[in-house]
């Protein structure tokens, strides 16, 4: 990674098995790997959610683009997140800088075989909700509880020969 182009923190609708993760990332992307953002709430908006500052974790995925692709990735995403510019009055969402933390794959908690070491903050794109929709949410908004949206809907159902 380099300092322009740093990976992005999805934690919503762009997660795998959610609707915007085909339409969105599919061939876009060289890697995505389960992470946290910490210091970050996550609450329900309609059909989609807002993570905003907090005292909390926010679930989700390291997103890094496949080679060639940032610019379009970068194009994609700032539309899905309506996202015009810094504190541009009409965002919906504001793209910021933060640290977000890797989650080490199962059968290696602690690192150090194969290569990997604990994980370590990555710093990344993430879209955090606008100052106004952020106010609204700490007001009167619902709070997804453990700030991890696959959480909030129930398991699918077996499935019966």
């Amino acid at each position: 990674m380099t300092a322009g182009r740093p990976p992005f923190f999805v934690y919503g609708t762009l997660l795998p098995g959610e609707p915007n993760h085909d339409r969105f990332l599919r061939g876009r992307t060289r890697e995505e790997r389960p992470a946290v953002l910490p210091g970050a709430l996550l609450y329900e908006g309609p059909g989609y959610p807002y993570a905003i500052e907090g005292h909390g974790t926010v679930h989700g995925a390291l997103i890094t683009a496949a080679p060639g692709a940032y610019a379009e990735l970068l194009r994609l995403l700032d539309d899905l997140e309506q996202y015009l510019g810094p504190d541009h009055p009409r965002n919906l969402y504001e793209r910021v800088a933060r640290p977000v933390v890797p989650v080490p794959p199962p059968g290696n908690p602690g690192g150090g075989t194969g290569g990997l070491r604990s994980a370590e903050p990555v710093r990344a794109w993430v879209y955090l909700a606008a100052t106004a929709v952020a106010r609204s949410l700490r007001t009167g908004g619902t709070p997804v509880p453990g700030g991890d949206w696959l959480s909030r809907r129930p398991p699918p159902a077996p499935r019966t020969p």
